[in-house]
């Protein structure tokens, strides 16, 4: 049941928020000069993925009844501590997420350190394959996964049911990466028997993939570590890249960083990725 939302405290509380998060911590340029310390309103909305009108209403304690998505993106893009992340939900008048096993709310560290990273693409995935949080390179490279309904954000959702996830690979890495995904997520299985929502995800892919169903009774397991991907991106060309996998403490959560060798053909495609992704962001 949804409580009533306590519209003055939660603008209150998300006007203090966004006053004390600099450019510099989401990484964004500083600009021009600034009249109020902190984020603009519209730089919040752009981080949350919503609209500036949208993010506006809720500070001045009007407009709609905020959704726990948009809830978790505003969290995300003002760098909220998971206690002040259980106090927008409580205002808001929702109850906050109490699955910790996989939590979705990307702690701030993980995003001070992706936000850090303008030149190379990096991501946070949870160890069910949903991405949590791109920087602006990784979007130009796997998409803008925020602009996907909420249950299209997976990865391994993705491979197996958009075949334009499935191009971004070279025909011959294929079966590996669909090989690795499974397994990955059969690990993650083992360690939680009784997510709900990690086995609606495996039940949902059976149903729709029989290559994923036949790769799930393999029982292959194997947990997703460094390696090197080739990805075959429709712009820049075949792009070879040293791929890193950075685990919070609790290994729910993986900063994962897409690197070139310095000097290589790769390196130089992504730098043009680089400078197609900001043409996109000037021009959205």
């Amino acid at each position: 049941m949804v409580k009533g939302v306590d519209r003055t405290e939660l603008a209150d509380f998300l006007r203090h928020c966004r006053a004390r998060v600099t450019p510099a911590d989401v990484g964004l340029s500083h600009g021009a000069r600034r009249r109020t310390p902190g984020l603009r309103r519209e730089e919040v909305a752009q981080l949350a993925s919503m609209s500036t009108d949208h993010y506006t209403r809720l500070e001045q304690a009007r407009g709609s009844h905020p959704s726990r998505q948009m809830l978790a993106a505003v969290a995300r893009a003002l760098r909220l501590t998971g206690d002040e992340r259980d106090h927008l939900f409580h205002l808001a008048g929702e109850e906050p997420p109490r699955d910790r096993s996989a939590t979705e709310h990307v702690r701030p560290g993980l995003l001070l350190i992706l936000d850090r990273l303008i030149d190379t693409p990096a991501q946070v995935v949870n160890d069910r394959g949903d991405v949590l949080a791109q920087n602006s390179m990784d979007r130009a490279l796997h998409g803008d996964m925020s602009a996907r309904p909420e249950a299209e954000r997976n990865l391994i959702w993705r491979y197996f049911t958009d075949p334009s996830a499935r191009e971004l690979f070279p025909p011959g890495d294929r079966d590996l990466a669909a090989r690795t995904a499974v397994a990955d997520l059969r690990a993650t299985s083992a360690r939680r028997p009784d997510d709900a929502r990690l086995a609606e995800l495996v039940r949902r892919l059976r149903a729709r993939s029989e290559e994923f169903s036949a790769l799930w009774n393999a029982h292959d397991v194997a947990v997703r570590r460094a390696d090197v991907k080739r990805f075959q991106h429709p712009v820049v060309g075949l792009l070879e890249l040293d791929c890193e996998v950075m685990l919070s403490p609790e290994h729910d959560q993986r900063l994962v960083v897409y690197t070139a060798r310095p000097g290589s053909e790769s390196r130089e495609r992504l730098e043009l990725l680089r400078v197609i992704g900001l043409q996109d962001l000037i021009r959205g």
